[in-house]
Formats: C-alpha cells, sequence, structure tokens
C-alpha cells in the first residue's frame, strides 16, 4: 500500500495552511480525497499560493493564531481529525532579528499549544510537527547533520526552531510514549522553494520581484550553499512518514530529515543562474561591502534514516528543481490558467518522474 491510499477519506488538520508549504500540502491532501482542515493567520498577501489557489473554496478554513491555545484546542475538538500536521510558524531569519519575542512566542508556545490540542483530542492518531534544518546546532562543517545531533541556532528563528524540536521530544517521552496514545513525530527541511512562495527576504520570491519589474536582484550572499529542493520534496516525505505513524505506529515516533541527496548543496550564485539557463528575462548583481546578519554559510542535512526506514529519497535533481520551482512561478504571475489546475499538474508530473525512477512510495 503506498501513502496515496491512506488519507483517502480521512480527515486532516493542518496548523499553517495559509502559508507555502501548508497550502501546497492542502493541495495534495485535497487530491489524495482527505478531509482537509485548516487553521492559520489569513494569507499575508494577494500572490499567496493560498490566494492565487483559491484555497478558501477547496478546504475547511479557519482563521486563528496558534498562540491562542484555547481557541486552537476548540477547534480540534470540533474538527475531531485522524491527523494533524503542525506547520504554523514565524518562518523567517531575518523578521526573527526584527521580532524576536513574536518567533519565540510563535514557533514555542504555538508548538506546545499545538501538541496540548492533541493530547485532549482522543480521534488524532498520527501528528507531525514540521520545523527546519535550522533547527540544528550548524557547526559549518562538510557533512550532514543526523537526527541525533544537538539542536541549536545563532539566530532567534533557528533557535525558536531548535526549541520546538526540543518541545517536542518532551510531548514525545511524557506523554506519548504509551501505547493507544497519539504517534507523533518531527520533521526537517532544507531550502525549500516552488511558485507560490512570496515571502520577504527569501532568495526565490525576492528574484521573481525583480522579474516582474524588469530589474536585476541584489544577491547579498551569493556563494551561500543550501540543501535546495522542491517544495513537493519534503512533502512526499511528510506524507509518508505520517501514512507510517498510521499503520506501524511508535518505531517511526521522533525526529526525521527531509533532503536532497548529499552531493545536492549548490550556491545561490547557482540557483540564480540555472533559472537563467532557462529564462534569461532577469538577471543580479552583487554589491560589494555588504553587510550580512549573522546567516549560515554551509548546512546539509544527512538523510540516510529516512532513506533506510522510510525508503523515502528524494524525486528530482538539482535542474527539475530548478525547472518545476520556475513552471511554478511563471504560473503566479502569467495567470492564464487556474493555478491550482497548475499545482496539480505539476504534483501528478513530481508522481510520475518518483515513479519512473523506481521511488517506492509504498509503507
Amino acid at each position: 500500500m503506498s501513502f496515496f491510499e491512506i488519507y483517502k477519506g480521512k480527515r486532516v488538520l493542518i496548523t499553517g495552511h495559509t502559508g507555502f508549504k501548508g497550502s501546497w500540502l492542502a493541495i495534495w491532501l485535497k487530491e489524495l480525497g482527505a478531509e482537509v482542515y485548516g487553521y492559520a493567520l489569513a494569507p499575508s498577501s494577494n500572490m499567496d499560493n493560498f490566494v492565487t489557489c483559491d484555497l478558501e473554496t477547496e478546504v475547511n478554513h479557519r482563521i486563528g493564531d496558534v498562540r491562542d491555545g484555547e481557541h486552537l484546542k476548540k477547534y480540534f475538538a470540533e474538527v475531531q481529525p485522524d491527523f494533524a500536521f503542525h506547520l504554523a510558524a514565524q518562518p523567517l531569519v531575518l523578521a526573527s532579528y526584527q521580532d524576536p519575542v513574536g518567533t519565540f512566542d510563535t514557533n514555542l508556545m504555538g508548538t506546545v499549544n499545538f501538541f496540548e490540542a492533541v493530547r485532549a483530542t482522543s480521534s488524532i492518531k498520527v501528528a507531525v510537527n514540521v520545523t527546519t534544518d535550522k533547527c540544528y546546532d550548524n557547526k559549518e562543517w562538510v557533512w550532514g547533520y543526523r537526527e541525533n545531533d544537538p539542536m541549536g541556532g545563532k539566530d532567534p528563528y533557528s533557535a525558536s526552531k531548535g526549541c520546538s524540536e526540543l518541545i517536542t521530544s518532551s510531548y514525545l517521552e511524557s506523554f506519548f510514549k504509551q501505547s493507544g496514545t497519539c504517534n507523533i513525530a518531527s520533521a526537517r527541511a532544507g531550502n525549500v522553494i516552488g511558485g507560490g512562495d512570496w515571502a520577504p527576504d527569501r532568495i526565490i520570491p525576492d528574484y521573481f520581484r525583480a522579474y516582474q519589474k524588469g530589474q536585476k536582484l541584489e544577491i547579498r550572499n551569493p556563494y551561500a550553499t543550501r540543501p535546495w529542493q522542491h517544495v513537493l520534496e519534503p512533502l512526499s516525505g511528510y506524507l509518508n512518514l505520517g501514512a507510517e505513524l498510521f499503520l506501524k505506529g511508535k518505531e517511526f515516533s521522533g525526529g526525521w530529515n527531509f533532503g536532497p541527496e548529499d552531493m545536492s548543496n549548490y550556491s545561490v550564485k547557482d540557483l540564480i543562474d540555472e533559472i537563467l539557463l532557462l529564462d534569461s528575462t532577469a538577471g543580479y548583481v552583487i554589491p560589494e561591502n555588504t553587510v550580512k546578519l549573522h546567516e549560515a554559510v554551509l548546512l546539509k542535512l544527512d538523510i540516510s534514516k529516512a532513506a533506510s526506514s522510510l525508503k523515502w529519497k528524494p524525486v528530482l535533481g538539482f535542474k527539475e528543481t530548478v525547472a518545476f520551482t520556475l513552471e511554478g512561478y511563471l504560473a503566479d504571475i502569467e495567470d492564464n490558467i487556474s493555478v491550482y489546475i497548475k499545482r496539480r499538474k505539476q504534483i501528478e508530473e513530481y508522481t510520475k518522474i518518483g515513479q519512473e525512477k523506481g521511488i517506492n512510495w509504498a509503507v
């Protein structure tokens, strides 16, 4: 059985469904036949994936703040979901410098409130907290971080996500180890890109904002390497992990990395250069003497645990990742067909490529 069959007819609650990854996850789950329920802040702009895909008419949508624990708990009780995915967060490094208190409040207490709602809702069989590769104490070494490496973070965002992982571990040990309780896990992914992400201070959204204006993008840190991956890659991991937790239980609890292959880290400059090979409409400049806040230069994930235990691995190579990303943004910009339909077609194409490459999503 593949995870494509597990979610059909199930109630799935997503916190942060108006965000970039959350909205893509909502689309995929709806296409898998799930009843999708979302709890999140209102979209931040009319360009957000949630808005352009008109998801308010496609899923059950509730405006709410994960910092409001009682309201969140009431929504869980109302929905009585089978699965819960926690993606609500303050997701930006630079914004965390501007508002460290709000970042910690959202990313720490939001996680606590999520697991308190899970504890209070007996219908939930599986709960997954989605964090980030930046949860690790980054030594900028050349090998990938494993799930048992220490949590950390120099900037407020990274530290808050390390804390979110510690909260998950604490709830697992304290409340979810006993038989009959919800099966919980955390999922860590690298720098995720794809159509529909228009957040500020991110390289790809910034590039396509410049693209729309006919301008060249200023790149502040061109040689920083990142584990770039299309948004569908970690989502396939989250869905696979959720299915394993549902069918096989607590042996799949704990933390899981989802990233590209070990040799697939590319620089910011590499990424933009690859886009320009496919579409030379825009370009970039590298300003001299750029003053930078601390942001990790090198960060890689070791995905051997997911590859071995979940039989999960990435589908797209670097060139395919960039091509999917460009296609997704052109869907946003060109506005000549339903964006939702284009997202659905990318999911179908991603699945087809995975099957052609012999990737086994069976659980």
